[in-house]
């Protein structure tokens, strides 16, 4: 029987554990192995550069602050096993969880296992996206066949200008592809954006087909305000789009709300059933912020504590 098991492995995951590990609560974390196509740690992986996380003056890469946050977990003496929870059973305490032929039960439960990007589904989308179409510029940019060249990056919040501000120091042009004629991210990095000579903002737009021969070519697109059809000439597509959250595995034994996001009670990490939490970006489909996901880590383990100490 374990006192607390987590799912996943993110700053929500970790500081949970460094918490709930420090109060000698012994906590399991699954930190998953390939989940909806993606690694260990999750969203950070794909950030090179991040300047906005608390005690790093200069700035810190993601990989290496996920990996450092995985060394803490272990150092307060986190189990952490590296396999994919398949499904949950909440339906009374102690919970069940299945992980291959094994099942884990457990006293409590906090669930931290964020949102994966969406596609767009224009046409060729499937075939190519993991050749000209990426749904990560840090992951991807590197690839010769993206020096140098045209790219575009569609969407308009903060992680389509990063993106977009990362791909113009190897691309010879970026055109960043938005929907409305506004760039709802935040005022600093919409200055970054609209300083930079080489990133081209095309407002009111949206992708419609992707043209190939051989490779990408050109991209389909039309101005939803005046129906205008075009094409502009490019050789890499960037998504920097909404989120799924991963809920899936849960067949909605939780109160889940219409896209899929575990509800929670206002200001806490509670959900519907006692004893289980949600720790972001499984509950957040605003902030989306590392430190918002470590705070709610911290609120989830100091939850199961009491909990547990009662």
């Amino acid at each position: 029987m374990e006192n607390l098991v987590i799912i996943w492995s993110g700053p929500a995951g970790h500081t949970a554990a460094i918490y709930a590990a420090r109060a000698n609560l012994k906590p399991l974390m699954f930190e998953w192995f390939l989940a909806w196509w993606v690694a260990a740690w999750w969203q950070l992986t794909t950030t090179t550069v991040i300047e906005n996380f608390p005690g790093f003056p200069d700035w810190i890469d993601g990989t290496q602050l996920m990996m450092n946050m995985r060394q803490q977990s272990l150092n307060s003496w986190t189990r952490i096993e590296t396999k994919t929870v398949d499904k949950v059973d909440l339906g009374q305490n102690p919970f069940k969880v299945f992980v291959g032929n094994e099942v884990i039960e457990t006293k409590s439960l906090i669930i931290a296992t964020g949102a994966t990007a969406k596609r767009l589904g224009i046409p060729w989308e499937d075939k190519y996206r993991q050749k000209w179409i990426s749904a990560c510029a840090v992951c991807d940019w590197w690839l010769p066949m993206f020096r140098d060249k045209h790219l575009v990056v569609i969407w308009w919040w903060d992680v389509a200008m990063e993106e977009a501000m990362h791909l113009s120091h190897f691309a010879n042009k970026v055109s960043l592809i938005v929907r409305r004629d506004v760039l709802r991210a935040s005022k600093a990095m919409q200055e970054k954006v609209i300083d930079n000579p080489k990133i081209n903002i095309l407002r009111n737009t949206e992708a419609t087909e992707a043209i190939w021969d051989d490779f990408l070519k050109w991209l389909k697109i039309i101005n939803n305000k005046t129906n205008e059809e075009s094409q502009i000439e490019c050789e890499g597509l960037f998504y920097a789009i909404w989120h799924t959250p991963n809920t899936s595995f849960l067949e909605w034994q939780i109160n889940l709300d219409d896209t899929g996001y575990i509800q929670t009670n206002p200001w806490t990490v509670e959900t519907n059933i006692k004893w289980v939490f949600a720790a972001w970006d499984v509950a957040d489909k605003k902030y989306r912020q590392a430190i918002t996901s470590a705070w709610t880590g911290c609120m989830a383990a100091l939850d199961a504590e009491k909990f547990l100490s009662t």
